[in-house]
């Protein structure tokens, strides 16, 4: 996209916290120079020379602020590019576009009817495009619970979208328990933590949906039988949950340190009878 308008391509990122300091969900960008060059990633300000940033009024909220996924588009129709952002609530959020990548410093949440509008799981990921063919922009995004869902404009073309409640376009795919086995090729579909991509990839005039996923490839210590895995899976299942518990009443008050020390060296012990490989896949589905 050039978000400035200079004719260059520029990259836009959305965060999950700032290193330093209380402050969450900082956009970044790179502006776009000749050559296909960028410069180095500068944090996006609004109109008022500040940091943009969705607003919370506590620390309670700031899951609405946390883990953006942000998106450019003519959201409103006036010719100029506002960002739309999804966050870790599973909510979304629009800054309206002033123009050459300038952006109001407050942002709206988008509706459906008097609510909020948000996803089913966490982890909003807008991709705004007209899904059913009616001329104007839906929303589609992926969730931390999996699958692929879609709020249907029912707004008129080049106006600003009046949205439906989320439903499900993919269905969310098998979940995983924690030492579960899980290999490669028993993968028959997305997992968790879905992303979103439409295009049309076969070219046949329909669009169709690119879905990434997260998920982790679970295989036996090497010289383990599975009736020793077993064993040793329910005994750190045990003791995993008894360090869970602790550190559960350690964070309503008790002594902290200890017991998180102990989470930790319980939730590491896994790595002496698993072998676990963190990944992601992209899914293509093609649209009838």
């Amino acid at each position: 996209m050039d978000l400035n308008n200079d004719g260059h391509r520029d990259i836009l990122s959305g965060s999950y916290s700032r290193m330093q300091g209380s402050m969450a969900g900082l956009f970044q960008v790179l502006w776009g120079e000749a050559g296909g060059k960028f410069k180095e990633a500068t944090v996006l300000n609004g109109t008022d020379k500040e940091p943009l940033i969705i607003p919370i009024k506590s620390k309670s909220e700031q899951i609405e602020n946390i883990c953006t996924r942000p998106t450019t588009v003519d959201w409103n129709g006036d010719g100029k590019l506002d960002l739309v952002v999804g966050t870790f609530a599973g909510s979304f959020y629009v800054f309206t576009g002033e123009g050459n990548g300038k952006f109001t410093p407050k942002p709206e949440p988008l509706m459906t009817g008097k609510k909020r509008l948000k996803i089913k799981g966490h982890h909003g990921d807008p991709f705004i495009v007209d899904w059913d063919g009616d001329g104007d922009l839906d929303l589609l995004s992926g969730s931390s619970e999996g699958g692929v869902q879609w709020a249907e404009n029912t707004g008129a073309p080049g106006k600003t979208p009046v949205l439906k409640e989320f439903e499900t376009v993919i269905k969310p795919g098998r979940t995983f328990e924690t030492g579960q086995l899980v290999s490669e090729q028993e993968l028959t579909e997305p997992a968790s933590s879905t992303r979103v991509w439409v295009d049309d990839v076969n070219g046949d005039g329909k669009l169709d949906i690119l879905v990434g996923d997260d998920v982790t490839l679970v295989s036996m210590a090497k010289g383990l039988s599975e009736k020793e895995f077993g064993r040793k899976l329910e005994e750190w299942k045990k003791a995993y949950s008894a360090a869970s518990k602790a550190m559960s009443e350690a964070n309503a008050g008790r002594p902290e340190e200890a017991a998180r020390k102990r989470f930790n060296e319980i939730y590491q012990k896994r790595t002496e009878f698993m072998d676990e490989d963190p990944t992601g896949y992209v899914w293509l589905y093609r649209r009838k």
